[in-house]
């Protein structure tokens, strides 16, 4: 008997379970948990649709290696977004054989309809803002408007039957349906997790009371309710085990992760001991832990009461929790507070209340486990219904769960949507100067595609029957390329002329270790390397040259002593206007470059840090005047020279220090036109910043000199 493979993907783990069915009973062989590497589930909903593909894909592989290949899988939704609607069919038997489990499903499925066009129906519903049913319960079964167990080998004059049926959004089931199909998994059944729940937890026997069934996740808390022999009402609260795992992470800054450990070990642990992001050990009585997060479980206890109450009108007779935050402390008592029941009557229920369910030995007993279980057991007793259509001739079953397109069909096949175009064609790699480069063949033509001999397109609507025909596409070209193309070289040489002299600047290529022309085809995997020779210093090393290096003058003798000089660099022109030699030259480039070989005593005392004069600036009669007073003696050959005198590598510089007196008002006058009265009659004042001064009185930078005339 071939095992039933299922999933629970919740906001913080994924549950993988294998039940085989023996004898109307359902035996739990294998059950793995996965947690999510990142929160990637928000609320029930897929937000990261590769990171849940990846945990539901390693899931798959570890069971596969005890169990063998699994290639479909039941699953279960929970959304924000849930709507439930209530339909009816009816038929008339008087000319019909014995009603069989045919007849059944098409009448439920007729009923489903009716429920999903009393949803369009709504104001709230649009066009724009579809919905699938993703489950539905059987509300009552009727032969003759008259209630009934089974409509089985019955007959009568009409048959009716009463769903209640739940949808969810397109973004909620098609996140599901890739999520799967990235793990290589197709969806067998898909129903909703209170739906699982209630199947294995309230069997029909028990639907005649007034029960709430809340299966407790991490990111939502889905309600059931059952009442009169069937399940009256379906609810959602966005609020579950997360929002008790953040209130412990905001009041003792854990990240969410070691919250989330905290919030586990709270149950049976006398205390926790946890590391904050601080990174403090902390150590807290249990009980004084769940003190601090009161205020959150209240809200979680006041919004699940307050959704019963709303989808049930008063407190249901008793509540049944399961699901992993079912375990949060001191929840039962704050729900019968918040409902108003003994609190006997809010339970956490495990596997022991599933008297149809064994479990091997490894796996232990958990209220978690229900929803999974339920899962398995909901895709054995109602499965939802299929199409058939074929593929090139190969017949294909389609889950009916929206309106399914030419694409679903194609994919279904194991047709790829890399198929529905020719090849591409071969990319080439090859390495450029160290670098890999790949350069991608031509794209295909796209394949075409017929339904029932008629050009169709990937989102055109199918439906039972169909017969869709797809012929491949051309593949394209491999990619080609000769060295030049990748390079972006016109030719392989420039030629320019450096002081009228002509220079070719060839481009070496290098293919393999053997040389090559810059027009030779590429083979895939080559090495090549390209030296461009274009610059300056380029020519010049085809030159032989040294002139790039040349210099006006390398050292002199001062004092006696040889003392090297910094070089200066020869100045180099392109076409009249100055390059540097690293700068690119192009085809027919006039390069001239010019040396300057005069340096002067000036330019080596620069050099040298010699300062041959001594200046500063002063005002005089309310005029700026700059006085500059040697304070060495330069000779060059024992001559005696000016700072502008020139010098070569041979020449004898000497420097020598003079002992004169500081700059003094006697010295202004060599620098201004003026004269000093001479006539007898006549006196006058030296002033210098409005205070009497001798004409040998030392002077300093930005005084204020006055001749004043008395």
């Amino acid at each position: 008997m071939t095992p039933l493979f299922a999933l629970d993907i919740g906001t913080r783990s994924v549950v993988g379970i294998i039940l085989e069915e023996v004898n109307s009973r359902y035996h739990v062989v294998d059950l793995e948990v996965i947690e999510h590497k990142e929160r990637s589930m928000l609320d029930g909903q897929i937000h990261n649709i590769v990171s849940v593909a990846s945990v539901i894909g390693e899931m798959k592989t570890l069971l596969e290696e005890r169990h063998g290949p699994l290639k479909k899988v039941s699953v279960a939704a929970a959304g924000r977004a849930l709507k439930t609607a209530t339909g009816k069919m009816s038929v008339d038997i008087t000319e019909h054989a014995l009603i069989n489990t045919e007849d059944i499903n098409r009448l439920e499925l007729g009923a489903v309809q009716k429920a999903q066009q009393e949803l369009l129906s709504s104001d709230s519903i649009t066009s724009e803002n579809p919905y699938y049913c993703v489950g539905y319960s059987v509300l009552h079964y009727l032969l003759d408007d008259e209630e009934i167990g089974s409509l089985i080998d019955q007959t009568g004059r009409s048959a009716s039957v009463e769903v209640i049926s739940t949808f969810l959004p397109r973004v909620v089931v098609e996140s599901l349906l890739s999520a799967l199909k990235r793990a290589d998994l197709e969806m067998e059944a898909l129903t909703l997790e209170p739906i699982a729940a209630i199947n294995v937890l309230i069997p029909q026997s028990m639907r005649r009371l007034n029960v709430a069934l809340v299966d407790i996740g991490a990111g939502t808390s889905d309600i059931a309710l059952t009442n009169n022999n069937t399940v009256s009402a379906f609810g959602m609260v966005p609020i579950a085990g997360d929002e008790i795992t953040e209130a412990l992470s905001s009041s003792y800054l854990l990240d969410f992760p070691e919250a989330e450990r905290v919030k586990r070990a709270l149950n049976g642990e006398e205390s926790v001991v946890f590391k904050d992001i601080l990174g403090f050990e902390q150590q807290f009585p249990a009980h004084e832990v769940v003190e601090t997060i009161y205020s959150s479980i209240d809200r979680l206890a006041d919004s699940i009461a307050s959704e019963i109450l709303r989808l049930n009108n008063t407190s249901p007779q008793a509540v049944m929790l399961v699901g992993g935050g079912s375990l949060t402390p001191a929840l039962t008592s704050k729900l019968s507070a918040a409902l108003e029941l003994p609190l006997q009557r809010v339970a956490v229920r495990g596997l022991d209340a599933l008297s149809e369910v064994t479990l091997a030995e490894h796996i232990s007993s958990s209220p978690a486990l229900v929803t999974p279980i339920g899962i398995a057991i909901a895709a054995k007793r109602a499965p939802i219904h299929y199409m058939s259509v074929t593929v090139n001739e190969k017949t294909i079953r389609l889950f009916e769960l929206k309106e399914m397109t030419v694409g679903d069909a194609l994919l279904a096949a194991g047709i790829k949507a890399k198929h529905l175009y020719g090849k591409p064609g071969l990319a080439l790699r090859f390495s450029l100067n160290g670098q890999e480069i790949t350069l991608p063949g031509s794209h295909g033509t796209p394949s075409a595609i017929y339904k029932n001999g008629e050009t169709v397109s990937t989102k055109d609507p199918i439906r039972n029957g169909d017969s869709i025909q797809l012929i491949l596409g051309e593949d394209g070209r491999s990619a080609q390329a000769v060295i030049a193309d990748v390079t972006e070289l016109d030719s392989d040489s420039i030629s320019v002329t450096i002081n009228e002299r002509r220079v070719v600047l060839k481009t070496e290529v290098i293919v393999n270790n053997e040389r090559q022309d810059i027009q030779t085809t590429i083979q895939d995997r080559d090495d090549i390397k390209v030296h461009q020779a274009k610059t300056l210093r380029d020519a010049f090393a085809v030159l032989n040259s040294d002139s790039s290096n040349q210099s006006s003058l390398q050292s002199v003798i001062l004092n006696g002593k040889r003392v090297h000089l910094k070089p200066k660099p020869i100045v180099y022109s392109r076409n009249g206007l100055p390059i540097s030699l690293t700068s690119q030259l192009e085809d027919g480039d006039h390069i001239t470059s010019e040396q300057n070989s005069l340096t002067t005593v000036a330019d080596v005392a620069n050099e040298l840090g010699v300062q041959l004069t001594e200046q500063l600036t002063v005002s005089f009669n309310s005029m700026q005047v700059t006085i500059t007073k040697p304070r060495f003696l330069v000779t060059v050959n024992n001559k005696s020279v000016e700072p502008t005198a020139q010098v070569t590598e041979e020449d004898q510089l000497k420097v020598t220090p003079l002992t004169g007196q500081p700059i003094t008002f006697s010295d202004v006058f060599a620098f201004v036109d003026y004269q000093l009265p001479t006539g007898s009659a006549t006196s006058y004042k030296l002033l210098r910043n409005q205070q009497p001064i001798q004409f040998y009185d030392q002077l300093f930078g930005g005084d204020e000199l006055e001749i004043l005339i008395t």
